[in-house]
This record gives C-alpha cells, sequence and structure tokens, in this order.
C-alpha cells in the first residue's frame, strides 16, 4: 500500500544509521543471558567472541507473565549480546516498584550498563539517579519516550505512542470506523495511555476506552464480549497488543458482533491473522530492533565512547502498517521472531 509504504519510510529512516554503525562491529560472539538463550542469539554466536573484554549488561522490563512481545526484544538483545560478548542479565516485572528494585539489583552487582523501559517513569526517577551517580549508564527503550530525556538516560530506542495512535486513528478514519474501542490491558502504563489518546484525536468517530485486565486472558475475553454486547453499534475494536488482538476475535464472535478488529504490535500468530483477515491491520514497532539496539548501544559506549542522538534524538524503530497487502513480507520475520 503507497501510503503505508511512505510512513514507514518516515519513520523508520533515523534507525539505519545506527543498524548500518552496529553491523560494522565484531559479527562474531557469544552471550549467556540470565534466562534461557534462545536458538537465534545461539546461532549468532558461531563466529565468536568479539576480542572486547566481558560486560555485563542488565535489562529490565514491565513485562507482565505471558505477554510474548517481550520475547522478541529479548531475543533482540540475546542476539546483540551474543555478537558483543555481553553477559545479559533479563528480569521484569509489571508493577513499577518491583520494577524498579530489579534495577536496584543490577546497581547492586555492578553491571557495565542497564537498559530499561519506563512505563511508568515518575517510579523509576529515583533508581535512575542511583545508577547514574554509580556511574553506570543506562539506556531506554519501547516505553519512556516523553521521560528518558528528563530521567537522564543516554539513548532511546522506541516509537513515538502518540504519533503512532494518531496515525491509527487517521487508519481507522479511511477504514469507515465511526465507533471504535480502544482496550487497555494495563492502567496506568503511560506508553499504553498515549496511544489511546493518539487515536482519540485524529479519529473522527466516537472512541471509548476499555480497561482490562492484561494478566487474565479469559477475563480480557469476556470484558471484551460484554462491551460488545451492550453496544452493537461498536465497528472497530482497537487492540494495545498481539494476544490481545487475537483474543478479540473469540470476541466479536461470542457477542455476535460485526466489528473489525486492528492492533499495535505483532507476533508470529497475528501475522496469519492478517492473512486470514480476521484482523485488518497491525502498527509494527520493530520490538527485537528495540532489544538488539539497546544492548548494542551499551557496548558501543562503553569501549567506543558513541551513542546516538547527541542525548537528545530517539532512535525511532517504528510505526509501520502491516495490512494484507505486505503482510506476506513480514510474516517470514515473524516466524523466526525478529518482527
Amino acid at each position: 500500500m503507497e501510503r503505508s509504504s511512505r510512513f514507514r519510510s518516515r519513520r523508520i529512516a533515523p534507525v539505519i544509521a545506527v543498524a548500518a554503525a552496529a553491523a560494522l562491529t565484531l559479527a562474531g560472539c557469544s552471550s549467556s543471558s540470565g534466562g534461557k538463550k534462545s536458538e537465534e542469539g545461539a546461532s549468532n554466536a558461531s563466529a565468536g567472541k568479539a576480542s572486547t573484554p566481558r560486560m555485563t549488561v542488565a535489562l529490565v522490563t514491565h513485562q507482565a507473565p505471558g505477554d510474548t512481545f517481550w520475547d522478541i526484544v529479548r531475543k533482540g538483545a540475546e542476539a546483540a549480546a551474543a555478537k558483543d560478548n555481553i553477559k545479559l542479565v533479563y528480569s521484569a516485572d509489571p508493577s513499577a516498584g518491583n520494577q524498579a528494585n530489579l534495577v536496584q539489583n543490577a546497581i547492586d552487582q555492578k553491571v557495565d550498563g542497564i537498559a530499561i523501559t519506563l512505563a511508568k517513569p515518575d517510579a523509576m526517577k529515583a533508581v535512575v539517579a542511583k545508577a547514574t551517580a554509580a556511574k553506570i549508564p543506562v539506556v531506554g527503550l519501547n516505553s519512556g519516550l516523553s521521560d528518558w530525556k528528563k530521567l537522564g538516560l543516554l539513548e532511546f530506542f522506541g516509537q513515538d505512542e502518540t504519533v503512532t495512535g494518531e496515525a491509527l486513528g487517521k487508519r481507522l478514519n479511511e477504514e469507515g470506523s465511526k465507533r471504535a474501542v480502544c482496550v487497555v490491558q494495563e492502567q496506568g502504563n503511560v506508553g499504553l495511555t498515549q496511544r489511546c489518546d493518539g487515536v482519540k484525536k485524529t479519529f473522527s468517530g466516537k472512541l471509548d476506552t476499555l480497561y482490562v485486565n492484561g494478566t487474565d486472558m479469559p477475563s480480557v475475553q469476556s470484558t471484551i464480549t460484554a462491551k460488545l454486547k451492550q453496544d452493537k453499534a461498536i465497528d472497530y475494536v482497537v487492540a494495545l497488543g498481539a494476544p490481545f488482538a487475537l483474543t478479540s476475535v473469540q470476541s466479536v464472535s461470542d457477542a455476535g458482533s460485526k466489528a473489525k478488529i486492528a492492533t499495535f504490535d505483532l507476533n508470529s500468530q497475528l501475522t496469519g491473522a492478517i492473512s486470514k483477515g480476521t484482523i485488518q491491520f497491525a502498527v509494527d514497532q520493530q520490538p527485537y530492533l528495540q532489544g538488539y539496539l539497546a544492548v548494542d548501544s551499551l557496548w558501543l559506549y562503553k569501549n567506543n565512547g558513541n551513542y546516538s542522538g547527541g542525548g537528545e534524538a530517539p532512535v525511532l524503530t517504528g510505526p509501520a502498517f502491516v495490512d494484507k497487502s505486505n503482510v506476506e513480507s513480514v510474516a517470514k520475520f515473524a516466524a523466526k521472531g525478529t518482527r
């Protein structure tokens, strides 16, 4: 689709230079992480380790149990760790207080670098300051584009959630939608709020916000079903993550609704649903790239003194629309867990 291609090129372009720079680092590597090493990471290690001294990097996210989006982020991080002779220690907790404690644990372990998400930035402010005081470089990824500079992070890798939401709202107008519901799986998550707010800003129809418990998928399904039964005029369900979009397919069926489904973010199952037409389109932010660049940036900073954007501009990894017109080209990468 011509419009989508132009939008994708505009948003992805800033990342090309960074990816190219990363490619100039040693291709060989080996990594050990704080969890199970992916097969992709293992295959990337076949050429040997980088010649630089061993580093330890902590990746601390707000991943909720069962949210497969973060498996893709972690896979990218593991590939970079393998290439750069980094020991990657991964930890996660959806509770902001617990996530801050995990960052403190990384500081106590005297890691060489920390990559974090800022879904609830106020809760992370104090611990980020502690890392800075300990002279540990901290970079952000995925959530926190509006706050990373305020908190003193070195770099940020992700997408502008407000701009992404605005793009999706315009797309709903093109699809002829008049009444939509935005399903939020984690109340208080600033990135999710920005997505729905962005949709509302450009969508010419009526948009409701529906809060669900993202850690309880049967509850998610029943809550969306109840909403669709209550309001038969809803013609689009906007999910904020691939697992919730896939669950919405069943909710639409259970409610006897004619609503269509759009979503933020991808996984391999979702590309199949787009091909079948059960989900109309998705907006991809390339989570693999976020994990990869965040870890690789810490290697570049420690060994070369490099950092992107001069500490002022984020590295944008999205958004890009995926629909029936281009899903085949994306699906092969999603099947490998890199999109």
